[in-house]
């Protein structure tokens, strides 16, 4: 009585272990072609942003952090003078350190001097404006200029055209696969964006020593990638 129970677990078994390792059917695979989709825009920036400075040193301390506040004091006004809105310049960086000396004959590193810096960053919403506007920065005092950078703010709506572009980009790429499978585009099931565009354009440059600035914004490429999926049929 008990062999026909073992006989009918075994097979059991195995036909379980067949389903398994069995191949998998054609109806098994999901009905769709996903691809991505590309596309890049490239457009002139619309703001500029410098970082200026000006650095002061003297034997104490509040020797140095008078004149480093006389000195940012010109610049700011500078900058006003110069059409900058004050929501559009911001102090980034105030610094008071003391400057040490060397006594070679003790080794000793005395403090013999402070230096006394201040930093602020500028936006510019005209970028034709740079190059006079570090002229500007200079001429008043700023006696450290860097970081100048390029962005376009509106990126996200002039990359309109090259989203309908990376979606054309991506159909025509599902077309490929689907007519060497044999098969035909359905509906799109999904469309997602990858990614978001940033300024692929920024650069550093030295305190400028002639007048009038040289100063190239360039272009900025900006790209989107999209993601779809199309439903698919069997061909007919």
């Amino acid at each position: 009585m008990k062999k026909p129970v073992a006989l009918a677990t075994s097979l059991a078994a195995v036909l379980a272990i067949a389903s398994l390792t069995a191949p998998a059917r054609a109806d098994d695979f999901p009905s769709a072609i996903s691809v991505s989709g590309e596309a890049t825009v490239s457009v002139a920036p619309d703001l500029a942003q410098i970082d200026a400075g000006v650095a002061n040193d003297a034997k104490t301390a509040k020797e140095a952090s008078d004149a480093n506040n006389a000195a940012m004091g010109k610049v700011l006004l500078a900058l006003k003078g110069a059409g900058i809105a004050e929501k559009d310049y911001q102090t980034s960086r105030l610094s008071l350190q003391p400057q040490y000396g060397q006594n070679k004959s003790t080794g000793a590193t005395p403090v013999v001097g402070f230096r006394a810096s201040n930093r602020v960053t500028v936006k510019i919403r005209d970028v034709t404006k740079v190059a006079g506007i570090i002229d500007t920065l200079v001429g008043a005092g700023a006696n450290d200029i860097g970081n100048i950078s390029f962005e376009v703010t509106q990126a996200s709506k002039l990359l309109d055209d090259a989203r309908e572009q990376a979606v054309a980009d991506a159909r025509r790429k599902a077309e490929v696969y689907a007519k060497a499978t044999g098969v035909t585009l359905g509906a799109p099931l999904s469309v997602s964006e990858g990614g978001a565009p940033v300024p692929l354009f920024k650069s550093r440059m030295a305190t400028p020593q002639m007048a009038p600035a040289a100063v190239a914004p360039g272009e900025e490429t900006l790209s989107v990638t999209v993601n779809v999926s199309w439903a698919i049929k069997a061909g007919q």
